[in-house]
């Protein structure tokens, strides 16, 4: 995948999101002046033999301790070697190349005092596909995510290893094969390198781009679950939402409005029908997911700020030759943000699968129990549900707000943390239960709308049924339910079922 060169401090969200899919990264060659001012700034503050914290100080609780010109150099290098110290697995690819994209559009707005030649190593480092191993544990989301990014920077050292065409390799010898010599940090480059909120903006990043894929097909899943319960549209009305103002609930009705129109199964009980109101997993559909639609733009709004944010410490004003410190590098907007997202995901995830146990639920749904032909002889969907319900205690025992934690570090110099790696990282295995929960849903309102023999929804849930059905059969009687699972996750995950649609209109994280 290509992109177009990014202008660092005004990255717009979709092109956050299209690196977090692959898109490759350039910068706007616009940046060069500022990088090249910014380095040669530190250069002159260096010869007024100032002491200047990072620059020719020790670091952390060692910042009075004064680091002589001949050993400058070596500082910057025991800066990284000592703060990687991450430990656990990996973190993923492709948050790898997004938190490596969010500290080259930091860098080189001219504020961190690198010299060119290292964005132009970290840039060739992404453009060549390299991709450092960071174990994802050891930040506590303040003074930087200081041991992620400390294996970020060791890797274009030459030290650790590297991710190349999906092996795993030495890092030296990783950066030889595409020509890259091992870069040799100057003075302020270790931490500036090291200092920021990066890893944990990616981690909150994907989370928050994960969630609004979860958002959009649960709004579809939730539509095609009404109909299969022959639900009302009426509280979809908009003149019921208009009065409560709420932006995204309005959004959200008009969403599901328009995912029903034209449904003959609609159609076919608008008379008749001795139900006064549907279950509120149906009819407050618009209250919940309206909520979660608003709450997810508003940590989109904090994301988008703090990836185009400079969370360096200390910032070089090349304009007026100074180093100031101050705590930029502190991540609590971004522990913030994803605690909203962690909430996001467990609402979504409840509300549809509080959907699944009504559709199994005859008194409820009118359809046969646990959705098969022959109840007794066959479960049909009865363990689905459980898992349903397993995951979304899952999510919900993760949900607990990561913002609220702090615990002292560095001999007490850094002595309240944000904890915004912890409540960044665990959205990934949020994103993923959210999603087989809707995926389950996905697979029950399809079995649901077959029992409605001779009645079509609406064209586009029609269309939704239609790419189910050409990966996996209707459930008549019992068989192995995993893979029929895994296929319908693959559905939701992939945005399958909302490219099904064919022209809808969802909303999402860009305000209408």
């Amino acid at each position: 995948m290509t992109g177009k060169p990014l202008n660092p401090g005004h990255v717009p969200l979709r092109d956050w999101r299209a690196i977090y899919h692959g898109a490759a990264v350039a910068l706007d060659p616009a940046c060069a002046g500022p990088i090249r001012e910014s380095a040669d700034a530190v250069a002159r503050i260096l010869k007024t033999g100032d002491a200047i914290y990072g620059i020719n100080t020790g670091f952390g609780k060692l910042a009075s301790t004064r680091i002589g010109d001949a050993d400058l150099a070596q500082l910057q290098r025991n800066i990284v070697l000592s703060h990687a110290a991450g430990t656990g697995d990996p973190m993923p690819a492709d948050i790898a190349r997004l938190m490596m994209a969010l500290k080259l559009c930091s860098l080189a707005q001219g504020y961190s005092g690198v010299r060119p030649a290292v964005v132009e190593f970290l840039t060739s480092m992404l453009a060549s596909g390299l991709t450092p191993v960071v174990p994802a544990q050891g930040s506590v989301g303040a003074s930087g995510d200081l041991a992620p990014l400390a294996h970020m920077a060791a890797a274009m050292m030459g030290i650790g290893e590297i991710i190349m065409d999906s092996t795993r390799m030495p890092a030296r010898a990783a950066l030889q094969s595409v020509g890259l010599d091992p870069v040799t940090l100057g003075p302020k480059e270790g931490l500036a390198l090291l200092n920021g909120t990066q890893f944990s903006t990616a981690y909150a990043l994907a989370g928050l781009f994960e969630a609004e894929n979860a958002f959009q097909a649960a709004l579809v899943t939730g539509a095609l679950s009404t109909e299969a319960a022959r639900g009302s549209d009426t509280p979809f009305d908009p003149r019921i939402h208009r009065i409560r103002k709420h932006q995204g609930q309005i959004e959200s009705a008009a969403a599901l409005r328009e995912l029903m129109a034209g449904s003959a199964i609609r159609a076919s009980h608008l008379s008749g029908d001795p139900r006064v109101q549907d279950p509120y997993c149906l009819r407050c559909q618009p209250q919940v997911m309206g909520a979660v639609l608003t709450i997810l733009r508003q940590a989109a709004e904090t994301l988008r700020d703090e990836a185009n944010g400079v969370s360096d410490n200390p910032l070089i004003f090349a304009e007026s030759d100074q180093a100031l410190s101050g705590g930029n590098f502190h991540a609590e907007p971004v522990a913030f943000a994803a605690d909203i997202i962690a909430l996001a995901f467990c609402e979504i995830g409840s509300l549809a699968e509080r959907r699944i146990a009504m559709l199994i639920d005859p008194a409820l749904s009118g359809l046969p129990a646990f959705l098969t032909p022959r109840p007794g002889l066959n479960s049909g969907f009865m363990i689905p549900q459980v898992t349903a319900a397993a995951l979304v205690s899952e999510n919900k025992q993760s949900a607990y707000p990561a913002s609220v934690d702090s615990i002292p570090t560095s001999a007490n110099q850094e002595d309240h943390v944000s904890m915004a790696a912890h409540g960044s990282r665990r959205l990934m295995p949020m994103a993923k239960n959210t999603t087989a929960i809707i995926g389950i849903e996905l697979l029950a309102a399809a079995q649901g709308c077959d029992f409605h023999q001779g009645l079509t929804s609406s064209i586009c849930l029609e269309n939704v049924r239609r790419t189910v059905r050409a990966k996996i059969a209707i459930l008549d009687d019992d068989r192995h339910m995993h893979p029929d699972l895994e296929q319908a996750n693959a559905l939701v995950r992939s945005g399958a079922i909302v490219r099904a649609l064919d022209g809808v209109h969802l909303p999402g994280l860009e305000a209408s």
